[in-house]
């Protein structure tokens, strides 16, 4: 079909866009890296001599910080920090479930660490407050991620079956999943999907940092 056909053109194309855009994505931090004085080793993340004490000169003091604060900023912490509970057990229960049901199913597990990315604690200009706000930002991004990439392939191994509306923002596997309708592709092919995991096995995030010391 005709509708089908530019379909597949437009993922296609899709598909080449991400590829140039994670290769961007790469240079520039390459460049970043250059620019701001820093290399990985592993995942570590090290300055140049004399970049740290540049770095804390700019840092403003915590007492300072908090007297800048508007005060309902402070009053709303404990209802922003109150949901690393409720976070953390949705960290332990889908690792729990990954761990035991894609195994019995043969889907390939999520790599945790690719998705939980946590480094902005190593600038030094940033004071102890805001290093603990951005590791907190960092921890419940990455949790989402690394969440909804384990239902994304749950759902590709018990229903691939697209919608019949549009939602916002559907995840990356939909588009391999099986017209809304389309009754004779969902019994012909849905055992086949199952083991379709292709390069998603590697569970490469949006974008990573292929920089080495």
């Amino acid at each position: 079909m005709q509708t089908q056909t530019t379909l597949e053109d437009i993922i296609e194309r899709l598909r080449a866009a991400q590829k140039e855009f994670e290769e961007e994505l790469d240079r520039l931090l390459a460049k970043n890296r250059e620019e701001f004085h820093y290399t990985l080793d592993r995942g570590k993340v090290i300055f140049e001599n004399g970049v740290r004490q540049f770095q804390l000169q700019q840092r403003t003091g915590v007492w300072r910080y908090l007297r800048k604060t508007p005060l309902a900023f402070i009053a709303s912490a404990p209802v922003i920090y109150g949901m690393f509970i409720p976070l953390a057990l949705l960290d332990l229960s889908v690792t729990i479930y990954q761990h035991v049901c894609f195994r019995i199913y043969g889907i390939p597990l999520v790599v945790r660490s690719s998705y939980l990315v946590i480094d902005q604690h190593h600038l030094a200009y940033l004071n102890g407050i805001e290093k603990l706000n951005c590791m907190y930002c960092g921890y419940v991004n990455g949790l989402i991620s690394y969440a909804r990439e384990i239902a994304a392939r749950t759902e590709q191994y018990w229903c691939p079956i697209k919608h019949a509306r549009l939602a916002p923002d559907l995840h990356r596997r939909v588009e391999k999943f099986f017209d809304y309708g389309d009754a004779k592709a969902w019994r012909k092919m849905h055992a086949s999907l199952r083991s379709d995991w292709g390069e998603d096995s590697s569970s490469k995030p949006a974008y990573h940092d292929k920089g080495k010391n």
